[in-house]
């Protein structure tokens, strides 16, 4: 099966979710661990704790200025683009209607490190 990330995209930081808004994540987490599917998934913090780099020069903040900012990433595997869909449509970013979600095929990578 192929690889799909997920860049989930929201205008509020995760440490703003009200507590229904936290449940909600929690579920789609669980609905997609209980499906098999998730391979990976973490919440980034804010974009204002964000470093930039471009070329010698490092700022403070995010690459870019957005309204949206990547509030998380998870790498889940499905059998193609449209079921890797599916299981992005139902992430309560893409229902709360400020923000979205992205879907990129896995061009490779490396397996975990152990610690």
């Amino acid at each position: 099966m192929a690889q799909y990330a997920i860049l989930i995209y929201d205008t509020l930081d995760a440490d703003d979710y009200t507590p229904e808004q936290r449940a909600a994540s929690q579920r789609h987490a669980d609905d997609l661990v209980d499906s098999g599917a998730l391979i990976t998934a973490y919440a980034l913090r804010s974009a204002d704790t964000a470093t930039s780099l471009r070329g010698d020069v490092v700022t403070d903040g995010p690459f870019i200025d957005a309204k949206e900012v990547v509030a998380g990433i998870c790498v889940v595997e499905a059998p193609d683009l449209d079921a890797a869909l599916e299981l992005a449509r139902r992430n309560p970013a893409v229902q709360w209607g400020r923000g979205g979600v992205e879907v990129r095929p896995v061009a490779g990578g490396i397996p975990p490190l152990a610690r």
